[in-house]
């Protein structure tokens, strides 16, 4: 079981949960231009309610099988806004999404983290609270090791890595394909049980 963490500011970081898709659609709607730098190029399906229930469904099945912690940053109360039809209940809103995905077991103890926040929370220090919060279900989950990625010029999450542990382990050429280009990483881990 995740129990939700409160950061500050009034965001919790929980796990995932039925009816989150409209909320996310929601989210990476309002997120578009802000994401598109960082992610795969999405199709404009990727932005509807419908799809993104799909991809909660699918996160969840990860989660009870052990193969990923999916998490996300709500924002509660009278500073979420919500209600205005964009798929938001009122009183809640999505403000980012972070994942442990590709968890291994046996002699690996690994998985691979990734996280966005919502542009209009950006500098407040709350990606390093939320990266926190992830390593903290890493270690419940017993793992040993979190690796982490970030494209060669992205240095605002490479800080973000660095406040909480991680340190670099190499240059993966044309590592992910991000934006419609193979790009270049820079490779981070941070062990757990230091």
């Amino acid at each position: 079981m995740i129990t939700p963490i409160e950061l500050d500011g009034g965001i919790e970081l929980r796990a995932i949960a039925p009816g989150d898709g409209a909320p996310l659609a929601a989210a990476y709607e309002r997120n578009r231009a802000h994401l598109a730098p960082w992610e795969p190029e999405r199709t404009p399906e990727f932005f509807s309610a419908s799809v993104q229930e799909r991809e909660v469904a699918a996160s969840l099945r990860r989660l009870a099988e052990g193969t990923a912690i999916p998490l996300v940053l709500v924002e509660r109360g009278d500073r979420a806004g919500g209600g205005d039809g964009g798929g938001e209940p009122a009183g809640e809103r999505i403000v980012g999404r972070v994942n442990l995905s590709d968890l291994v077991r046996g002699v690996f103890q690994n998985a691979h983290l990734g996280y966005w926040i919502d542009a209009e929370r950006q500098g407040r220090g709350l990606a390093t609270a939320a990266v926190g919060g992830a390593l903290h279900f890493a270690r419940r989950a017993g793992l040993h090791r979190v690796q982490a990625g970030t494209l060669v010029h992205n240095a605002a999450s490479q800080t973000v890595l660095e406040r909480n542990g991680f340190t670099r382990i190499g240059l993966a050429p044309r590592y992910l394909r991000i934006a419609g280009e193979w790009q270049d990483h820079v490779l981070f881990q941070r062990l757990l049980d230091d």
